[in-house]
């Protein structure tokens, strides 16, 4: 493994008419394997290969998130959108010798039978004929990035981006939540008709890739796109309706007791975000006295985190604080060939810091703890099921959360139940919209505006935008990501939460036995689909009818509504 740090890692834009050549003699090999022991030598040279590309690929593209104004790392960029997607044939290809391979029940004995299943769905997700498509979404997404990365708010003389803002928005003066907040939504108002044309582009460049591969619209494809083998569109609506049933008077409740903590007659939208009349919790200390607590945090949760947390900084595996021309929010992704996991993050000072540092912490140990599975795709899991190890992960560290927040930290208990119950109908809110646009791919901005307002009526009523135009005209989808770089991917979210639930519930009754099904299930890697990981965990699957139910009914108890 390199002991290099992630300052010293090499880049090299990669050479792919060599690689491709290598690739092809290589698949020539499984194809024509005799002996099983060659076929299994052929996957792992491919895994070579591809690996060496998504190393290059991530070094750029974290280097790029760090500094959008990099212009070296911005143009690298830009050729792995325009040059990448060809490499899906690659992968289409080597899934159809595997299929087709004489050895194949020796190879799912082998490796298992998940490569196998998740091969089944993703040779139906590429075609030569989807390229050019590939290429302008991905290019699309690279302007959107751009363009959120370089936000300028001005508030009171001083400029913020839009993690920096944050801040502000959560301050008591209750005039100045509004100032922030509307100017903050003022520079979306500024650039709708631009993000309207990017998120417009993408749709009917989807629907054309869905169409020319045989699927009625691109909701099959985004869920091929998306790995999912044991679940479809069915089983999440039904999800959803549970969230709805269950969920849903409970967040409202929740926000009935701010309104009364806040004393006001209204929540206004910029309203949401202040929690407590004496203040959110907030952590207590400079960025490195964070990350020193964090660092005892794991020292006392587990050897293994420990150690993990320690290689982490060793290397130099975060960069966590907001800077100017940083790319908003935050990510774990996996360096291939170092082995290293790397946290992106943009500490602005709220309980949100600690909340990404314990999320994306548990991403990272996942990864790190399947490092060595093979093949290259059970390094992770599909992200439904990535999702419970960074959820898990906040509820793990709740017993060393006085040292982040001192007299803040009941009410940061609070907070985050309370926030992790807010969030499920807001995610599923995101995922109907999503269905509904898709299905629906020629409707125009205002048609996929009036979505989202029936998304928010439905899902969340408590919403009050009556005195700002642009988000009464439904636009507050246009700041979720995720809608424009991973369609559907926001489901996962609120399908790990249940999850993540259970784990919170299972260490208060016995640390010992939650925490062993937890790395269970981080060493388990992606080698099995979400549901049978779910039960590789000993959980509930949140898709039966009652499950969603059972839980809420446990959590509200320590929310008191």
């Amino acid at each position: 493994m390199s002991q290099l740090t992630f300052p010293d890692f090499a880049y090299e834009r990669p050479d792919l008419d060599r690689l491709e050549t290598a690739f092809n003699a290589v698949l020539e090999e499984l194809r024509s394997a005799e002996h099983l022991h060659d076929a299994i030598a052929a996957v792992e040279q491919i895994d070579s290969i591809r690996a060496s590309v998504s190393t290059a690929y991530n070094i750029g593209y974290i280097r790029y998130s760090i500094n959008t104004r990099d212009e070296f790392y911005r143009q690298e960029k830009d050729w792995f959108d325009q040059h990448l997607p060809r490499t899906e044939q690659w992968r289409v290809d080597y899934y159809r010798a595997l299929l087709d391979s004489p050895h194949r029940e020796a190879l799912q004995q082998h490796f298992g039978t998940q490569l196998f299943d998740s091969a089944e769905v993703s040779i139906r997700t590429f075609r030569p004929e989807i390229l050019e498509e590939l290429q302008a979404v991905n290019k699309l997404n690279s302007e959107f990035t751009q363009l959120r990365g370089g936000a300028e708010i001005e508030v009171d003389g001083q400029t913020y981006n839009l993690s920096s803002i944050t801040p502000l928005e959560q301050v008591a003066d209750r005039e100045k939540r509004k100032e922030a907040s509307s100017a903050k939504w003022q520079w979306f108002a500024d650039h709708r008709a631009r993000i309207e044309e990017i998120y417009a582009e993408m749709v009917k460049l989807r629907t054309s890739m869905a169409t020319k591969l045989g699927y009625d619209n691109f909701v099959g494809l985004g869920y091929a796109n998306m790995n999912r083998t044991d679940y479809g569109p069915e089983q999440v609506a039904n999800f959803r309706r549970q969230i709805r049933e269950h969920i849903v008077p409970i967040a409202q409740r929740l926000y009935d007791k701010q309104r009364e903590r806040l004393g006001i007659d209204r929540l206004h939208y910029y309203d949401l975000a202040f929690r407590f009349p004496s203040g959110n919790p907030k952590p207590q200390g400079s960025p490195a006295e964070i990350v020193a607590h964090a660092d005892r945090m794991y020292q006392e949760l587990s050897q293994e985190t420990g150690e993990f947390f320690r290689y982490l900084q060793d290397k130099k595996l975060m960069d966590l604080e907001a800077k100017d021309g940083k790319a908003p929010g935050g990510y774990c992704t996996f360096i291939n060939d170092h082995q290293s996991p790397y946290i992106f993050s943009n500490f602005n000072g709220t309980s949100h810091d600690i909340d990404v540092l314990t999320h994306e912490f548990g991403h990272a140990f996942q990864v790190y703890s399947s490092r060595d599975q093979r093949p290259l795709e059970y390094n992770w899991p599909t992200y439904d099921a990535a999702e419970i190890h960074s959820m898990s992960m906040e509820f793990f560290t709740y017993p060393w959360m006085e040292g982040f927040f001192g007299p803040d930290t009941e009410k940061y208990y609070f907070s985050h139940v309370a926030g992790s119950f807010r969030f499920l109908p807001y995610g599923c809110a995101v995922d109907e919209f999503q269905h509904r646009v898709y299905e629906n791919p020629d409707l125009d901005n205002a048609g996929r505006n009036a979505i989202w307002k029936e998304m928010e009526a439905k899902y969340l009523p408590h919403l009050d935008y009556s005195d700002h135009d642009h988000l009464s005209e439904g636009t507050f989808w246009q700041s979720q990501g995720h809608i424009f770089s991973v369609p559907f991917y926001y489901i996962d979210y609120c399908l790990a939460q249940i999850c993540a639930f259970q784990f919170f519930l299972r260490d208060e009754e016995d640390h010992d036995a939650a925490w062993a099904a937890y790395v269970r299930l981080c060493k388990a890697g992606g080698s099995k689909s979400f549901l049978e990981l779910v039960e590789l965990a000993g959980l509930e699957n949140p898709f039966e009818d009652g499950v969603v139910k059972k839980i809420a009914d446990r959590m509200r108890e320590r929310l008191d509504v």
